[in-house]
């Protein structure tokens, strides 16, 4: 089996390509650029893969809101030509999508199932939604993955971190703390995201499913887990999304379920602050290693 994974230079890319088995061949923007259609058409067809794995995304999610035509040519229209290649090749196609998908039920007080109707409210998560079209239109043998918060000792390297590292440093500073807690997510492991694709790969069950760690949190019920686990004193402040101010809209309310990929008869992720612990586990050993 032979895996061609884009955008393996980030956070899930790195946490995903040691774990796949058989010949990974890992391929970063300079080999593998979305709106280049031609030059990636030819990468590929050169390589041929069995599984194409897209890891690679315009995740400027406030940015986006302002140009919008720069999320849409990532993750809208440079997906639906790799949605083509991959049909043409033949390939498997892994995509993963975003929590952000909805949005639009204020009122929303249980998981988001597989078949609920999506509705974002911002840019970003509009352009995401569109690949998950295209890749589900052109290419018969896919994975949409939707995923929430991802986090991974890697950090998002074109983001220039992630949440926990962003608030473990600022603590550090003596800085003071506003995270909003108007927003209910599910924080994921790229560790714990990389095994269950792997899982859903072997199933050979085609399709859209969502996966992240278990249960739910506000962005500050996880900011204070991760002072608290990592024993950290910080000044931390509850603020509303209407106090932070964020040029982009957020769900109020984006958790998933998993019920598509359980049926299946495959594991449950471990809950969000297990895994949270395993997280910071990782980093302090890999930083006693350095």
């Amino acid at each position: 089996m032979k895996y061609v994974v884009i955008g393996a230079a980030g956070q899930l890319g790195r946490d995903l390509c040691p774990r796949l088995p058989g010949e990974v061949i890992p391929l970063g923007r300079p080999q593998a650029d979305l709106t280049t259609p031609d030059v990636l058409r030819q990468t590929l067809t050169e390589m041929k893969p069995d599984v194409v794995i897209n890891c690679a995304a315009y995740n400027f999610v406030d940015k986006a809101e302002s140009d919008p035509s720069a999320a849409f040519a990532v993750n809208a229209w440079g997906v639906r030509d790799l949605a083509r290649i991959c049909a043409d090749l033949p390939a498997t196609l892994v995509h993963y999508s975003t929590d952000y998908v909805f949005g639009l039920d204020p009122e929303r007080q249980t998981p988001y199932r597989e078949t609920a109707v999506p509705g974002p409210v911002s840019a970003y998560g509009l352009s995401k939604l569109c690949g998950e079209y295209v890749v589900r239109t052109f290419c018969p043998r896919h994975f949409v993955i939707r995923t929430c918060g991802l986090y991974g000792v890697w950090g998002s390297g074109g983001k220039g971190g992630n949440f926990v590292e962003t608030m473990l440093r600022v603590a550090s500073q003596g800085k003071p703390l506003r995270v909003v807690g108007d927003q209910h997510c599910t924080p994921t492991y790229t560790v714990d995201l990389a095994q269950a694709t792997l899982a859903l790969l072997s199933t050979q069950h085609y399709g859209l499913y969502h996966l992240t760690n278990e249960g739910s949190c506000t962005w500050y019920e996880f900011a204070a887990a991760i002072f608290a686990e990592a024993g950290v004193a910080a000044n931390l402040t509850a603020i509303t999304s209407a106090e932070y101010g964020a040029p982009a809209r957020r769900p109020p309310y984006s958790v998933l379920s998993a019920e598509a990929y359980r049926s299946l008869g495959l594991p449950a992720l471990r809950p969000w602050r297990e895994a949270l612990k395993a997280y910071l586990q990782e980093r302090r050993q890999r930083s006693e290693t350095r």
